[in-house]
């Protein structure tokens, strides 16, 4: 799992990119939310991006549990397997690709 802070990208040339993820038989959704989701586990990739609001994502690592403070902007990259909840401290709006079917 990582935090990507597109703030720190700063590329080499015009219009450098920075590859996250591929996803095959991906979705794009748009979710609003004010309250937690449950404790999951993809099974595929998930890029979640938050776009407004405040969100604490709890990550399990090792049978150790870390907060990852979000704020607008940051985008936060889980593999398949990696074991995730965020958890909104305000109203937030969240942009996920994930692969199709995932919860």
């Amino acid at each position: 799992m990582r935090l990507i802070r597109p703030t720190e990208f700063e590329g080499e040339d015009a219009w450098d990119a920075f590859d996250i993820e591929k996803i095959p038989n991906a979705t794009v959704r748009l979710h609003w939310t004010d309250q937690p989701y449950i404790w999951h586990v993809n099974d595929g990739p998930e890029i979640f991006v938050l776009l407004d609001g405040k969100v604490d994502m709890h990550v399990r690592e090792d049978g150790q549990e870390k907060i990852l403070p979000l704020s607008p902007g940051d985008i936060f990259h889980a593999e398949a397997g990696d074991e995730h909840k965020a958890v909104p401290i305000t109203p937030a709006r969240i942009l996920v690709i994930e692969t199709e079917g995932s919860i």
